[in-house]
């Protein structure tokens, strides 16, 4: 159990993404081919991939949380050293957390409402409340992550109060830019 569990804490956006993407290209060149050398259209081909490409952007926040390569303030961190550092970074990612937490209420209470509606698209026939569920779906993986990220920041406040000096890995992903 704690074996798989580990498994897809590192490896499930990975495979997402790699599934969202493969299926995105695939369906395109299907399209292009159709369109060019068959003269004929396919009519779903356009609405699969826009679909599989919000989910891709979603699931792709987690997998930037996860390697710490998110959107944050780089310019701040610089200007600060050693456990000042650990403190902006806590602070952000508590204030992404937040932001995540607000995106998965509201967004699953859309996706949700459109699911009751039974609302789907025009092409594939799809409840619009799938695609409605990327913001939410990726946003409570990018919130665990940030959890994660959180508890790294906490046990590297405890880390330097023992040893005064960051751990390697803290410093990288503090400070990559």
């Amino acid at each position: 159990m704690l074996k798989s569990l580990k498994w897809l804490d590192e490896n499930l956006e990975k495979y997402i993404l790699f599934l969202l993407s493969a299926i995105m290209v695939a369906v395109i060149f299907v399209q292009v081919f159709m369109r060019y050398v068959m003269s004929n259209s396919l009519s779903w081909s356009e609405e699969l991939a826009r679909y599989c490409f919000i989910w891709l952007i979603y699931i792709g926040i987690s997998y930037a949380v996860k390697h710490h390569r998110h959107i944050k303030v780089d310019a701040a961190l610089l200007l600060f050293k050693d456990k000042t550092k650990i403190y902006f970074s806590l602070i952000s990612n508590i204030l992404f957390l937040v932001f995540c937490v607000y995106v998965v209420i509201y967004g699953y209470g859309i996706a949700s409402q459109l699911l009751l509606f039974g609302q789907t698209t025009p092409a594939l026939q799809i409840p619009t409340g799938i695609v409605y569920m990327a913001p939410p779906v990726g946003m409570g993986l990018a919130g665990i992550r940030l959890i994660q990220n959180i508890i790294g920041n906490f046990k590297a406040i405890k880390n330097f109060d023992k040893n005064h000096e960051l751990p390697k890995d803290v410093e990288q992903n503090i400070s990559a830019i």
